[in-house]
């Protein structure tokens, strides 16, 4: 009997206008947070290392600072009526392996996420792997769709391993945006041997349900799901909101589909 619960009362996966691509301050989130019913969430800020982009969508050394401090803030004004995690989302980069731990052993982290945004494509240019922007739509092309996605898998492996993480975030976002995206039979081989790593590791898999915006079901597909289900590995729902009104958003479609994963 595979176990198919997932917790829709904690949001682990959200942010705050300190990664310059959010809305709304942090008490916000966390009032957003009570007012829908949860009982648990986790900021899950955004960690670069070493990325050339023509704009920055991540926290320095002293905006996690800020993080931090207003974060200790809420946990303890909100202490009675909702448990509040402060964490990273990683995002990788092979290059700036050992400065990511450095900069992670100097913090206690209540999460840590493992993402992998930034693809380096050329000595001057990191391609966004989940923007919508046609300066990233052109550059996957130029590079090839299916080595982005290829690329994209072996990092998230590589980071798993290396990296002390404890969530995988939206496993299957990759170039989300793109209209030519298509996981090949070689992607989905390579999505099984992450999940491996997933459930060696003790990690859990995030249910990102920002993915219905741009499918009919969440980050990861029900097939990705089912699988991890047959590993034992369990299951986080996140909503990844970057304004306060998406906290929690559709987490009551999520025991469905995870059912209907398990049908199929």
């Amino acid at each position: 009997m595979l176990k198919t619960h997932i917790d829709i009362t904690a949001d682990l996966h959200m942010h705050t206008p300190l990664c310059h691509h959010a809305q709304g301050e942090m008490e916000e989130y966390v009032q957003a947070a009570i007012a829908v019913g949860l009982k648990e969430i986790c900021f899950l800020e955004h960690l670069e290392r070493g990325i050339n982009y023509f704009e920055v969508t991540w926290l320095n050394d002293d905006e996690f600072a800020t993080y931090l401090n207003e974060g200790r803030r809420l946990q303890k004004k909100y202490r009675n009526r909702l448990k509040i995690g402060l964490g990273v989302e990683i995002g990788y980069n092979p290059n700036c392996r050992h400065e990511i731990l450095a900069f992670l052993s100097r913090h206690q982290w209540d999460q840590i996420g493992i993402s992998y945004h930034f693809l380096q494509t050329t000595d001057d240019y990191h391609l966004n792997m989940v923007s919508s922007k046609p300066v990233n739509q052109e550059a996957a092309d130029r590079y090839g769709v299916e080595q982005v996605i290829s690329e994209y898998l072996k990092g998230l492996l590589n980071a798993i391993n290396y990296l002390p993480g404890t969530i995988l975030c939206h496993l299957d976002a990759v170039l989300r945006h793109h209209p030519d995206v298509c996981f090949t039979s070689n992607h989905h081989r390579m999505i099984l041997t992450l999940l491996d790593a997933v459930a060696a590791k003790g990690m859990a898999l995030e249910i990102n349900t920002s993915g219905y915006r741009h499918r009919a079901e969440p980050y990861p597909a029900g097939p990705v799901v089912l699988a991890a289900l047959h590993r034992g590995i369990k299951l986080c729902a996140s909503s990844d909101a970057h304004r306060p009104e998406q906290v929690g958003r559709n987490f009551d479609r999520l025991p469905e589909f995870i059912a209907h994963a398990t049908r199929a």
